[in-house]
């Protein structure tokens, strides 16, 4: 069986009387992009917080390279290396950029290599470094999305979740955003995807899967999916 760095078996998770995620089984291998689509109050939410430790779940497994997670406390998921960008970005509106940027590095201690990796995102995000003292909360919706993705990456995750980057961001900046996603996957980062553009999620990933009311409909290769009757008539306007 091949080593995965994910793995969700059987995962249900409920809040406020509402059973958000039914039962729900997906993986992820080292390396590989899998984007997770569905429409809106499908629970990829959910799933995603689930996984970074922000909601508990009800029953089922989630292990990270081999181990589980369900006793971890989120803070204790970042430094084994898992790292969400939250749908809405989250970010630290009262903050320079540089430190919001800090402030994902919050749990390590080398110096060196903070400065270091704080000097590839401005790298990855040109545009960061050419406003790095500048507020976040005063920046467009496209560059505080750069900020929340560069602020993940400062933590030296090995899996990183995204949860919905284009929303609400003008079609040039969601052609920037996925081209970084897709550079970052070439480095060898394991992604895991949640995007409501479903073509868009599924041109980038090698592998998807359709969830519709908590479950896990329909998966398989992103090639398959796009051809699917099924996706194009629910998500692809076909």
């Amino acid at each position: 069986m091949t080593h995965k760095i994910l793995q969700i078996e059987n995962l249900h998770v409920a809040y406020g009387g509402i059973r958000a995620v039914k039962g729900i089984t997906l993986d992820i291998a080292p390396g590989e992009l899998v984007a997770l689509i569905g429409s809106n109050g499908a629970g990829k939410t959910t799933t995603l917080k689930t996984l970074a430790g922000l909601l508990k779940a009800s029953s089922g497994k989630v292990a990270y390279a081999g181990k589980n997670l369900s006793e971890l406390a989120a803070h204790q998921r970042v430094a084994l290396g898992i790292a969400l960008v939250p749908e809405g970005r989250g970010i630290f509106a009262r903050l320079s950029i540089a430190e919001n940027l800090l402030m994902g590095a919050y749990s390590r201690r080398d110096q060196t290599e903070i400065t270091n990796d704080l000097q590839r995102m401005y790298e990855l995000f040109p545009r960061l470094y050419e406003r790095k003292e500048q507020l976040a909360g005063t920046l467009s919706g496209g560059e505080q999305q750069m900020v929340a993705m560069a602020r993940a990456l400062m933590s030296r995750p090995k899996l990183l979740m995204l949860d919905e980057p284009s929303m609400g961001l003008a079609p040039l900046m969601v052609k920037k955003i996925f081209q970084t996603i897709s550079e970052i996957s070439a480095q060898g980062m394991s992604i895991l995807l949640v995007e409501q553009n479903a073509r868009l999620a599924l041109q980038v990933a090698s592998r998807g899967y359709v969830m519709e009311s908590g479950t896990i409909t329909l998966t398989g290769s992103s090639q398959a999916l796009l051809a699917s009757d099924a996706v194009q008539r629910a998500y692809l306007g076909a």
